[in-house]
């Protein structure tokens, strides 16, 4: 953690115990990162929406609970994965 100044906290959306394990990744994040990180929570394989176990709306609300920007994003195809590095950098 030492030196990070970004961090992408991604969970997959199809498979809701990846969510469930933010939490715990977040305390990890804050009890040993830089107090001034940026962190942003990262639905991952948005192109599974048929799967989807993990609503868009609680992850939101999660991030926005905790001072976390969010955004989900697809590697497959692509979607938002570029936008996400860039908005965790700026």
């Amino acid at each position: 953690y030492r030196g990070a100044v970004g961090a992408l906290l991604v969970y997959d959306i199809a498979k809701h115990l990846t969510y469930e394990n933010v939490e715990r990744w977040l305390r990890e994040l804050r009890d040993h990162a830089d107090q001034n990180i940026v962190i942003m929570l990262v639905g991952n394989k948005s192109d599974l929406r048929h799967l989807r176990s993990v609503p868009t709306d609680e992850a939101k609300l999660f991030a926005e609970r905790n001072g976390l920007s969010f955004i989900e994003t697809s590697a497959l195809d692509s979607t938002n994965v570029e936008t996400a590095f860039q908005n965790i950098l700026t």
